[in-house]
């Protein structure tokens, strides 16, 4: 199978069209029909090869939306017609302690990732989903409820679940009081979802134009993190803050606005070490944490739990020919919230 698609070959290289050679269907395979493909900041990282050597050429996204075209005769829970999604991993050893207890996201053998990686064999390369068709194992497709706008979905593959994920392992519910800084594609779906889950959610950020669509989104206050005054109503008043800055921030500043045995979780990833001295943990038994994608399991809860709210991102939809300028345009802010790929501009 082949599909036309959008690859660099270098990291110093804009995306330019390209073909894939899917694999054949195996027995446990679903062959997809890419519909939209959401373009996330790491899309642009892993490019320019900022997290470390990247294979090329490569095919960027994991934020897939699609229909089954097809099925291997050992799938069991799709058919064709399904419209279903693909997220940041394709496969898994699916035997290590991690994957048979739903984690496979940390598979000892490592998972093979959507893009830049290889399949399990480790040596077939894996290429994304800015493409026209892609072949996924069963086990990592998941289905999409109906009644949502599926350009919207896109980005819970990665964006939703990234967030959802501690919202869950942390007990987000009614009363809770969230904490999101940075309001970007991680951010907005954090507010969106505690918001749903009936939690308080105040937005921290530095800029004072973010209110209105913090609100919008659903966070009942919002706080500018450089206004020490409004910083210091919040100290002590939030039982999680749900960290999405991937740039160099003030993290003990941060951790002071937690109540005693509070949490930060951090989904964002600066390129820099931070400070964080003992004492911002010590005092008041406070707890630092990372946090990253989800299993499959919680990837097909998220995409039920936003069908049942009704709930997708805030998007904007381009074709193909405009990816390397969406990729200019989010180095500079400007997208609220997702750029996704209408795959039919492919």
């Amino acid at each position: 199978m082949h599909a036309r698609a959008y690859a660099t070959y270098a990291k110093d290289k804009p995306l330019e069209p390209f073909i894939v050679e899917r694999r054949a269907v195996g027995s446990r395979d679903v062959a997809l029909d890419i519909l939209f493909s959401g373009i996330c900041h790491s899309d642009i990282h892993q490019a320019r090869s900022e997290w470390g050597p990247a294979r090329y050429p490569m095919v960027p996204g994991h934020e897939i939306v699609g229909r089954v075209t097809q099925v291997g005769a050992q799938v069991t829970r799709l058919k064709v017609g399904d419209v279903v999604g693909v997220g940041c991993m394709v496969d898994s050893c699916r035997t290590c302690r991690s994957c048979t207890g739903g984690d496979e996201q940390f598979c000892e053998q490592s998972p093979a990732w959507t893009y830049n990686s290889t399949e399990m064999d480790r040596v077939t390369p894996t290429f994304g989903g800015y493409a026209t068709h892609v072949v996924v194992t069963e086990h990592f497709v998941v289905k999409v409820p109906d009644g949502l706008e599926l350009s919207t979905v896109a980005p819970l593959l990665c964006a939703g679940i990234t967030t959802y994920t501690p919202l869950k392992e942390w007990g987000c519910t009614k009363g809770t009081r969230v904490g999101v800084v940075g309001l970007g594609g991680l951010g907005h779906m954090a507010v969106k979802l505690a918001a749903a889950m009936g939690a308080e959610v105040t937005v921290l950020s530095t800029s004072a134009k973010k209110e209105a669509d913090a609100r919008r989104l659903g966070a009942a206050n919002f706080a500018l993190s450089t206004d020490r005054g409004a910083m210091k109503k919040l100290s002590r008043g939030l039982d999680l803050i749900i960290d999405a800055v991937s740039a160099t921030h003030d993290l003990p500043g941060l951790l002071g606005l937690l109540r005693p045995r509070g949490g930060l979780v951090m989904v964002g990833a600066p390129p820099d070490a931070l400070y964080v001295p003992a004492f911002a943990l010590i005092g008041g038994n406070k707890r630092l944490a990372g946090s990253s994608i989800g299993n499959m399991r919680d990837t097909q809860e998220v995409l039920d739990f936003c069908g049942k709210h009704g709930m997708g991102a805030d998007v904007e939809v381009i074709d193909a020919v405009d990816i390397n300028r969406a990729y200019e345009r989010m180095l500079n802010n400007d997208v609220r919230y997702r750029f996704v790929i209408d795959a039919k501009s492919f």
